[in-house]
């Protein structure tokens, strides 16, 4: 997104919105006001509360995180920066709803794909947890599993994604998380050749793909809540010359038979879901795969442990100003323990360098994270 005129065949994949000159102008806008508010506006906040924790921590405060929070409010700079990071981030949506509907019939005509290699199923019956449907995710209007029957709040999710990464994932094919999933795959075991993969919570297919192009071989599958995600996923799968079978199901609880896949990931699920989510999320990883089988779950790389009293503030207006409902939980998890109660060998918990492509990219897992979009946080273990 760093020039001016965009054309659909300039882009990644035909399925993608293409803005016209004064939508784009209008998305950089957004996304050049979101890198001042993340980069500019929210560390000044962070030094102010370092002049102000050393006061709460020798206070003996049964809440500190709370007096915290108190105390910044009576600074104006910190009102005005949490009114501004939930601001642009409702304008992001709205600059790129805009864009979607002005195109509506054309992205519908394409989703209407000849002889597709892949397969879509959707449940009419299917009902989202209510983590999902509670609040909006990322403000996006409607949230994850809205539905009316179209591809759009799939093509909204595509194009606002490229925008809310600032276009550092991958630019407008959004998949870095996917390819670095799979580069973390072949890290812990280089010489496998999986027959079935699935991606848990795959959304518009962008962590989905990864996977088809790594091993072109193995029948790929990919799960989602969200109906028309899954139509969009499926349009957009195939105009990348992708066979992926696509179907509405939660990752709690899937219709797949155990012991049925030889690998079984997710990429940024566990913290849009709830605590207890994340352990059944774990738990069917397990289930579902067959003896050696290896388990992925990829997320962001901002792991941190209680008592930071800024991080865990930061962590509670992260949830409360975009609707990430287990941002805090996701984030202080203990996730080998996780693992080991949900049966995994072999376990694996540390930062998977970020991957362009999952098959050449260096295999580099360590420790120590490298910074967010550099690398990302990966707990992994075999059945």
């Amino acid at each position: 997104m760093s020039g001016i005129a965009e054309s659909r065949a300039a882009l990644a994949h035909p399925m993608i919105a293409v803005p016209t000159h004064d939508e784009l102008v209008e998305q950089l806008f957004v996304r050049d006001l979101k890198l001042f508010v993340g980069q500019t506006l929210e560390p000044a906040q962070q030094k102010i509360a370092a002049q102000i924790v050393p006061a709460i921590a020798g206070s003996g405060s049964n809440s500190p995180v709370d007096d915290l929070r108190h105390r910044m409010q009576s600074f104006e700079s910190f009102t005005t920066w949490l009114s501004l990071k939930r601001e642009s981030q409702r304008q992001l949506w709205a600059a790129v709803e805009d864009c979607v509907e002005r195109q509506a019939d054309q992205l519908e005509a394409l989703a209407a794909v000849d002889a597709p290699k892949g397969t879509l199923t959707l449940d009419p019956d299917f009902v989202a947890p209510d983590y999902i449907t509670r609040g909006d995710i990322h403000l996006m209007p409607g949230g994850n599993a809205h539905d009316d029957g179209s591809v759009l709040q799939g093509a909204v999710m595509d194009r606002g994604g490229a925008v809310y990464m600032l276009g550092r994932n991958g630019g407008m094919l959004n998949d870095l998380r996917g390819h670095t999933a799979m580069a973390h795959l072949l890290t812990v075991a280089p010489d496998i050749r999986p027959i079935r993969i699935l991606d848990m919570g795959c959304g518009i297919g962008t962590s989905t793909v990864p996977a088809a192009v790594c091993f072109p071989e193995a029948e790929v599958h990919g799960i989602d809540v969200g109906a028309s995600m899954l139509r969009y996923a499926h349009a957009r799968a195939e105009h990348l010359g992708a066979a992926v079978h696509f179907s509405q199901q939660s990752a709690e609880r899937t219709s797949f038979p155990g012991a049925s896949f030889d690998v079984v990931y997710s990429c940024v699920v566990l913290h849009e879901t709830s605590p207890t989510a994340a352990i059944n999320i774990l738990a069917e990883s397990r289930r579902l795969l067959r003896p050696g089988g290896i388990a992925i779950h990829l997320e962001v790389p901002l792991l941190h442990t209680l008592g930071d009293i800024w991080q865990e503030l930061s962590s509670e207006l992260e949830a409360q100003f975009n609707n990430e409902p287990n941002w805090r939980g996701a984030l202080t998890a203990d996730y080998g323990q996780l693992m080991r109660a949900a049966g995994f060998t072999d376990i694996r918990t540390g930062y998977q360098a970020t991957a362009f492509n999952g098959r050449t990219a260096p295999r580099k897992f360590g420790e120590a994270s490298e910074g967010v979009f550099r690398s990302w946080f990966v707990t992994s273990g075999r059945a």
